[in-house]
């Protein structure tokens, strides 16, 4: 299967980057990309870096404006395509929440992000309620997607719970940056940290997993911060954790490989983690503490 990832920077003009995402995807489709992936709330800038009520109005319903048009541009172009949107469920109910939207254009299911961040300059708590549909894969065409969203991505029973589930592939759409004041070895840390964790997964459940992350620079609104400088880095990792393809730290780069579900299957016989679990000895990885 041909996967593509679109790492985007983007303006305050929602309209320009819908226009700017949507040539990017039939730019990738035309390559072959049969997947396309693209990064956390990529419709606008990443507003949860202030606690500003005026951002509510930027949330849309699930099916609404984005789906449709996205959906129509997968449907005329044969691709699945994962988007992520800031959903309104209801007057004072919202999630940041990842779609599927099949080749036909229909919606194949959605994941509301589990874990939700509260930071300086990551204040998702004001926005975004933790999701409520669980680790369920997504079933497709190009088979079962286990999505999940940016912060869910430090989480190992995250993707384990997705891969017990039968997802073929772990995706993340992502948002995670610098704040400027960091030195260069920290940054260094964290941005490796990030991606360590995530070539992690892989090994540990025998699957590919995909990163999308946002580039360049956004100012924080309020001031109190710098502002972050996003790290771009979209990767792809085999089920052994290996770098597939990985973009830019710092541009807009739209990523494409094949990649050969099969391999899952040949890493597991030889890693059979999965038949030497301890399901036993696992009771309390549901309490907060032991304490």
């Amino acid at each position: 299967m041909k996967i593509a990832l679109i790492q985007q920077i983007n303006s305050a003009d929602i309209q320009k980057n819908i226009v700017m995402l949507k040539e990017n995807i039939s730019t990738c489709a035309q390559q072959g990309a049969e997947l396309i992936v693209l990064q956390e709330l990529h419709n606008g800038l990443y507003f949860c870096q202030t606690e500003d009520p005026k951002n509510f109005d930027l949330a849309e319903e699930i099916p609404g404006p984005s789906t449709t048009e996205f959906g129509a541009l997968a449907k005329e172009l044969g691709i699945v395509l994962v988007i992520s949107l800031f959903e309104k469920c209801m007057p004072g109910l919202y999630y940041n929440t990842a779609v599927v939207i099949e080749k036909d254009g229909s919606i194949a299911g959605k994941y509301r992000k589990m874990h939700i961040p509260d930071d300086p300059a990551y204040y998702e708590k004001f926005y975004f309620a933790p999701g409520d549909i669980g680790f369920e894969p997504i079933a497709t065409s190009v088979g079962k997607l286990g999505v999940l969203v940016c912060w869910d991505q430090w989480y190992p029973e995250a993707a384990r719970l997705m891969a017990l589930a039968g997802a073929e592939i772990l995706i993340y759409p992502t948002a995670i940056g610098f704040e400027s004041t960091d030195s260069e070895e920290e940054k260094t840390r964290q941005r490796e940290a990030w991606m360590i964790s995530q070539r992690a997964h892989a090994v540990a459940n025998g699957l590919h997993v995909v990163a999308v992350n946002r580039s360049g620079f956004e100012a924080d609104p309020s001031g109190v911060t710098n502002g972050i400088q996003f790290w771009g880095s979209s990767f792809i990792a085999g089920p052994q954790g290996e770098i597939l393809a990985q973009a830019s730290t710092d541009k807009e780069e739209n990523l494409l490989i094949s990649i050969n579900l099969k391999r899952t299957e040949e890493v597991r016989r030889m890693w059979p983690f999965f038949r030497d679990r301890r399901i036993d000895a696992f009771a309390d990885l549901t309490k907060r503490s032991k304490k």
